[in-house]
């Protein structure tokens, strides 16, 4: 017999207005993200947010994301991000991903080579400084772009994102118009919003619990598409140590992202960026899990230690790159039943 059927009448009846107390707080410790996994078998959408940090919204945007489960992109300005470092390490920290929106947020089709290089490059150091890590995405301002701009964010290892819904919230959309327009996202789209507006914070529960009812998630940005995919499995962005740069701002950061996987291997790239100033070499440092074993590296010139699983990558042509330039090397790992990712790492010689 339960413990339930031995409770007398009296208690039993104490109880049954407890339950009608508190019946929503166990409802929604049902209901909670621990208690059971999110239905992301339609697939995944990104929630995107430009033009931060702003410190009177910023941190209030973070929040109610964190509250309904869900983590977004943060596009930032590169004038704002360095004028408000705490806010950009207060993305960081909760999980939010973090792109560059250029310094000064201008007309970029509008400018040369230098000039928009400069808006990119100061905006790629900023956010390094706040965070130890400089983004892979970019988003134009107003998205617009050219050959032109393409070819700068090639050079500086940026993936260009625009997006498939705009939320109309930078022209005065309504919190019900921005859900309305989040309500026809569909899998792989990515919605265009803004820190800066209440409306498009007071749409954030709506908005997840109409991708909920549609069993989409909210997901990161492939740094190979542009496109929304699923999460990384909880890091903040793209696996990544940063070595302290010196004080002249040098330095070279590594970032790690699988490009594809089979029944036995994996394929990882591992990208190495200078820091604030030019480097004439680097040294990648790839850690992997027993039993991993590489068998194949590209792209570089590998050493391992005794135990084979720290894997030592040096250029294997010239290894000088500019401020802020990138350059990657690739590897195949044969997982012998382990999947779990490499760490990475690098240092300037």
């Amino acid at each position: 017999m339960s413990p339930t059927r031995r409770l007398s009448r009296t208690t039993a009846a104490v109880l049954s207005a407890l339950v009608t107390v508190v019946g929503v707080t166990a409802v929604a410790l049902t209901a909670s993200p621990s208690a059971a996994a999110a239905d992301c078998s339609s697939g995944y959408v990104a929630l995107t947010y430009d033009d931060g940090p702003n410190a009177g919204t910023t941190t209030s945007l973070i929040n109610a994301l964190r509250a309904n489960g869900v983590r977004a992109t943060f596009f930032n300005i590169g004038q704002k991000a360095q004028q408000n470092q705490a806010l950009v390490r207060a993305q960081q920290q909760a999980g939010m991903w973090i792109g560059n929106h250029s310094w000064s947020h201008p007309h970029l089709t509008q400018l040369s080579s230098a000039q928009i290089t400069s808006e990119l490059t100061q905006t790629q150091q900023a956010i390094q400084q706040a965070t130890g890590t400089a983004p892979r995405l970019f988003r134009p301002p107003y998205g617009e772009t050219n050959a032109t701009v393409r070819s700068v964010q090639a050079q500086l290892g940026l993936t260009e994102v625009l997006w498939s819904v705009d939320s109309q919230d930078w022209n005065g959309a309504s919190t019900a118009q921005i859900v309305q327009a989040a309500s026809s996202l569909q899998n792989g789209g990515v919605i265009l919003m803004h820190d800066g507006y209440q409306t498009t914070i007071n749409a954030i529960p709506q908005i997840v619990a109409n991708l909920t009812s549609r069993n989409l998630c909210a997901g990161m940005i492939s740094t190979s598409t542009g496109r929304a995919v699923a999460p990384d499995g909880g890091n903040p962005g793209p696996t990544a140590t940063t070595t302290p740069p010196p004080s002249g701002g040098g330095g070279c950061t590594a970032s790690y992202r699988e490009t594809q996987r089979w029944g036995d291997r994996f394929n990882g790239e591992v990208t190495i960026r200078a820091g604030g100033t030019a480097i004439t070499s680097w040294t990648g440092t790839v850690t992997l899990r027993g039993p991993q074993r590489v068998s194949t590296v590209w792209n570089g010139s590998p050493s391992w230690d005794g135990s084979g699983l720290v894997m030592t990558v040096r250029p294997s042509g010239n290894g000088s790159l500019p401020a802020g330039g990138s350059t990657t090397f690739g590897f195949t790992v044969m997982a012998n039943g382990n999947w779990t990712a490499p760490t990475v790492a690098c240092r300037t010689p």
